[in-house]
């Protein structure tokens, strides 16, 4: 018997595409973007800090890839577009674009935090910039690219403190909120493209910047924090590596304007 060859083909090859994905020096985006070049993605790693995106693309080409890495600031449009220019003259083309590059930027904040009703605009630019502006940017700066090509795949991580909102960081959760609802209008409007546009939202998950925070934490905190999960465990970043792969790759191409969770089935019911 023989199938089809749709039937047959990998569902996650990505067939040489050109994936750029933002704040890619660590964590989750670090594991994206080894992820994306294993199934064949040539891979633009950015960061704010360059030396962070040259060790991850040195460890894609060591593995056999193809990786650039590119320092730009999300939130810096003139940046951005250099960026997305830079892929193009290197790759040829723009497939794929993965807005991972999220919390409070580059220079987080080591203030203790505060009622958000005692906080000014200056600190809620710190999550409104790079976890929304950085995210419209981002996209702004692609879409051009993936007309041109009548083609593209849009994917931004978004947090489940965007999707259901959490107290304590409320500017943040509206940011991610924001982003989300950016995307599924961007959705409607670059269908006729064949440019899809989706987010993945994740819960609490084991990066450099969060693991530190709930090792030092008691016991009883982290107990509690786990009764959410029905999976009782914080996520690692390749749980969500495999999504956001599929979302990038040919076999999406009738998936758009949705919200994904990868979250161990975090809820806020006890």
């Amino acid at each position: 018997m023989e199938f089809p060859e749709e039937t047959s083909m990998s569902i996650l090859d990505l067939n040489d595409k050109a994936a750029v994905v933002t704040g890619a020096g660590q964590g989750v985006g670090r594991q994206l973007a080894l992820t994306l070049a294993a199934h064949g993605a040539k891979v633009v790693v950015n960061d704010y800090f360059l030396e962070r995106a040259t060790q991850v693309a040195r460890e894609i080409v060591d593995a056999g890839g193809k990786a650039i890495a590119v320092q730009a600031d999300v939130t810096d449009l003139d940046g951005v577009r250099a960026m997305m220019r830079r892929t193009v003259d290197e790759f040829g083309t723009l497939d794929v674009l993965v807005n991972n590059a999220g919390n409070e930027g580059a220079n987080p904040s080591s203030a203790s935090p505060k009622p958000f009703w005692e906080t000014s605009p200056e600190d809620w630019q710190r999550w409104l910039g790079v976890n929304l502006f950085g995210v419209i940017a981002c996209v702004t700066a692609a879409t051009p690219y993936m007309i041109r090509q009548q083609s593209g795949r849009l994917i931004t991580i978004i947090s489940d403190a965007g999707r259901v909102g959490e107290s304590g960081i409320e500017v943040y959760s509206g940011g991610k909120a924001g982003a989300a609802g950016f995307m599924r209008a961007v959705a409607r409007t670059l269908g006729r493209y064949n440019i899809t546009a989706n987010c993945v939202a994740i819960a609490a998950t084991l990066t450099p910047t969060i693991a530190p925070v709930i090792e030092a934490q008691p016991p009883e905190k982290t107990k509690r924090q786990l009764e959410r999960y029905v999976i009782r465990r914080f996520g690692r970043p390749e749980d969500i590596s495999g999504l956001v792969t599929l979302l990038a790759s040919d076999s999406s191409s009738w998936m758009t304007g949705q919200t994904y969770p990868v979250n161990g089935g975090f809820s806020f019911a006890m």
